[in-house]
């Protein structure tokens, strides 16, 4: 079952491209914002491309572990791991993105450029879509009507070694 699970995970994974990016602020209070996806490798690492001067990347130089939250009207979907930064020109020109333009008017060989990977520990999904959302919402129906929680359908929610 665990390897249905993360298999269940990363194809969700899939069906985003935009997540919240949380971090530590020097204070240690978190922050988030959003985040294009720049690439999704098959283990469910993720890359964004960001600037070497914003504020995200001294947040992660002092404090690397991070958590990546994503959701639609029916998946929702959390990782959390470690941030590293990458400078790979060649990885930056195979991933680059005409609308990055906006933020890095140099092209893709602008020089404030970097990327960053987030290495996925472990994550966790909520899956409410198709049959298996369904069931749920009927399960959970049931339960309310007799005063009790639903079961957990770990077709819907499971968390997962990654």
């Amino acid at each position: 079952m665990a390897n249905d699970a993360k298999q269940h995970f990363l194809d969700i994974l899939t069906d985003f491209d935009t997540a919240m990016l949380v971090s530590h602020a020097s204070d240690r209070s978190l922050h988030a914002r959003p985040m294009a996806i720049a690439d999704l490798d098959s283990g469910g690492d993720l890359w964004f491309v960001t600037s070497s001067s914003s504020g995200k990347v001294d947040e992660i130089l002092d404090d690397a572990e991070v958590a990546v939250t994503m959701q639609s009207s029916s998946r929702f979907l959390s990782l959390s791991g470690k941030a590293s930064l990458h400078r790979d020109r060649e990885l930056i020109a195979k991933l680059w993105k005409e609308p990055w333009k906006v933020w890095f008017p140099k092209g893709e060989d602008d020089p404030d450029i970097v990327l960053l990977k987030v290495t996925a520990d472990d994550g966790e999904y909520w899956d409410n879509s198709g049959f298996s959302g369904l069931k749920y919402l009927f399960a959970a129906g049931k339960a309310y009507l007799k005063g009790e929680r639903p079961e957990v359908d770990l077709q819907v929610n499971q968390r997962v070694s990654l």
